[in-house]
């Protein structure tokens, strides 16, 4: 691995751990029903244009975190074929995390899409 490849993964890193609560907060107020984590991690997968992807076992602490946070609750179900399902679903307050946080994340994408198209001019 080139000291490139090592700064971009490290990079990558850095955003995905600010942005999946994001994600996960966006999936969970658009569910009309609560989700279980692999439902979530597909759905991720499908609308995050894969950005997300391959990250499934990575979504549960932060899922916990969340639910730690009261911006989620939860509840356990069992399951037809396999072990108990714990399906999530997001708070009041979680929903208005959800709008400050996008807010947020408008503003800083903005910000940085700004200055990135002012260098490439």
């Amino acid at each position: 691995m080139t000291d490139f490849d090592s700064h971009l993964r490290k990079f990558q890193k850095e955003l995905s751990a600010g942005t999946v609560s994001l994600a996960l907060l966006a999936v969970l107020g658009a569910a009309s029903e609560p989700m279980y984590g692999y439902q979530i991690a597909k759905r991720l997968e499908r609308f995050g244009e894969g950005v997300l992807s391959g990250k499934q076992s990575a979504l549960y602490p932060v899922l916990r975190n969340l639910g730690a946070a009261g911006l989620l609750d939860s509840h356990t179900e069992p399951s037809v074929a396999g072990p108990p399902r714990r399906y999530y679903h997001i708070t009041d307050a979680g929903r208005a995390v959800l709008d400050e946080w996008s807010a947020a994340w408008r503003a800083t994408r903005d910000s940085v899409d700004s200055v990135l198209e002012g260098l490439s001019k």
